[in-house]
């Protein structure tokens, strides 16, 4: 989990490493496959939109025959829109589904929970258009607004901390390590 340092040093082939091919991805700029996102990655590394992810320690639950996970990990994602001068910081969730294939542990599936997050001014106060601000769930607002007028734009409404999206996210991934669904 703490290999997500990769995307924040552009380490493009590192970050790919994490994911089994046929891995996907769902956070609120980027909904497809691992891979894509990656380099959707490396066009967002070369904008005027900077990120770092401080990691914690996952939570992991192991299926029966110990080739699946699923986990659950904390994250900081800290965003600053250079030119414009205005940053954010946004607490998430990653829940993933992991699995062991040809002896190797990936990632299969990730998807983000946003529990909260604000905005961070690092030259001064800058205007915010507060009514396209309020087009978004509270819990990551800054983070999409941030997102959209760095050319980022956000699609749809994502997991909130404690939302039906939440409780979906989980318990499917939980009957997928049980075996139960195959996706």
């Amino acid at each position: 989990m703490t290999g997500w340092i990769h995307r924040d040093l552009a380490e493009w082939d590192q970050l790919r490493e994490l994911f089994h091919p046929d891995g996907r991805i769902e956070i609120t700029w980027f909904e497809g496959t691992a891979y894509e996102f990656v380099d959707a990655s490396a066009r967002m590394g070369a904008s005027d939109l900077r990120s770092k992810h401080l990691i914690t320690a996952p939570v992991a639950t192991f299926s029966a025959d110990g080739t699946r996970a699923v986990s659950e990990t904390n994250a900081v994602i800290i965003g600053e829109n250079v030119r414009i001068e205005l940053g954010c910081n946004s607490h998430n969730r990653f829940i993933d589904r992991l699995e062991q294939r040809n002896g190797v542990w990936r990632i299969l599936d990730r998807k983000s929970v946003y529990d909260f997050g604000s905005f961070t001014f690092p030259a001064g106060v800058v205007e915010i258009d507060r009514e396209a601000l309020a087009g978004y769930p509270r819990e990551y607002a800054a983070l999409a607004y941030l997102l959209e007028v760095s050319g980022f734009p956000v699609r749809r409404t994502f997991a909130t901390k404690g939302s039906e999206r939440e409780r979906v996210i989980k318990q499917s991934a939980f009957e997928w390590l049980r075996g139960e669904v195959r996706t």
